[in-house]
Order: C-alpha cells, then structure tokens, then sequence
C-alpha cells in the first residue's frame, strides 16, 4: 500500500480521528494510498471519487449521475473521501469535518505518477469499471494521467490554497502536507 502515515497527525485538538475526512491533491500525490491509511486506522469507510465517476472504456460517467452516487455514499457515516472532483465539492466539503491537502513539490509528484502508472501497465492491474492502463494511453494520449498530472500540478496548489481558506471551509481543520515523508504538515484548525 505504500507510505504508513503517522495518522496522529490528522486528529482533532484533542488528538481524536475526526469523523469525515476528505483527501485532495493533484494525480500522484498519493490521495489513495492516504486515504486507506486513514480508513484503516479509524475505522472509516473509504470511498474513492474515481470508482463513482469512470465507467468501462474510461468512459466518464453522467455529471448528474455521479453527484447523485456522491450524495448517497457521503449522506451518513464515517467516512474518508479521496479525489479532486469540483463537481461535487459542493456536496462533499460541507459534509467533512477535515481535508487533507496532499500538496507535495512537483518532482515527487511527477516520480509517482510515473512510477504507478508504469507499475498499473506492468501487472495490468485492473481500476474501476474494469478499466486498465495501456502504454499507449498512458505515453502517447492526450488523455495520458502523466500529462494531466503535469498540467495540473500548478493549478491545483494554487487553487487550494484560495479555496481552502475562503469562509465556507471555516468549520474545517486542514492539513497541509508538504513532504513525501508525511511529516512536514500544516495545520489550520475549524474556527470555534
């Protein structure tokens, strides 16, 4: 599965997990592998945005049908979300009472999104839907995860830093990440 984290570093000011976490970042940054960490440790459902958003052929599925598997799967319950999908930030933001923002340097982004991809078309690992990773889309595609994670690195770090800091995530604590190692993190605490 990866990097343990230390999940201490995720607990309310009282050092108790929190009920509902959502886990962002650009692709690579390691919002999965986190995300089950935190899952597993706290004992919270884990529900990944891509496997509620790609169907077979990486065919995306319909924006109103995937807000409604959102709204089911986050309604009740202790959960901890991962994916960057503004079409349900709505939805899901309100709900948590954290987010951990997985906002590491750019070569070690750039290294794992390398790394898994080369390691999904290697095994052939099956995603969501029964989909896979093929060379082909993954080198030579415009719908290549490596190109998408290169041309989004920037824009989401700067986006997050404005969203994560408007009123509306006020009741909020937020984690920062800044390190692969997981030890370097902010922390900006839910208003009282």
């Amino acid at each position: 599965m990866g990097v343990r984290i230390n999940v201490s570093n995720f607990t309310d000011r009282q050092g108790q997990p929190h009920d509902r976490y959502v886990v962002v970042g650009t692709s690579g940054s390691g919002k999965t592998t986190v995300s089950a960490n935190l899952a597993a440790e706290f004992g919270l459902e884990h529900i990944e945005l891509d496997a509620l958003h790609w169907l077979e052929d990486w065919t995306e599925r319909p924006p109103k049908e995937f807000r409604v598997l959102v709204d089911r799967e986050t309604r009740e319950g202790r959960w901890v979300v991962d994916g960057n999908y503004s079409a349900a930030r709505d939805i899901v933001w309100p709900r948590a009472d954290a987010i951990v923002w997985l906002d590491l340097p750019f070569h070690v982004v750039m290294a794992r999104v390398i790394k898994r991809t080369l390691g999904r078309i290697l095994t052939g690992r099956t995603l969501w839907s029964g989909n896979q990773t093929s060379f082909r889309r993954a080198f030579l595609s415009r719908d290549s995860i490596i190109l998408w994670a290169a041309q989004t690195w920037k824009r989401r770090r700067k986006s997050y830093a404005r969203l994560l800091y408007e009123s509306e995530c006020d009741h909020l604590d937020i984690f920062r990440v800044r390190s692969a190692s997981m030890g370097d993190v902010d922390v900006r605490r839910a208003a009282d």
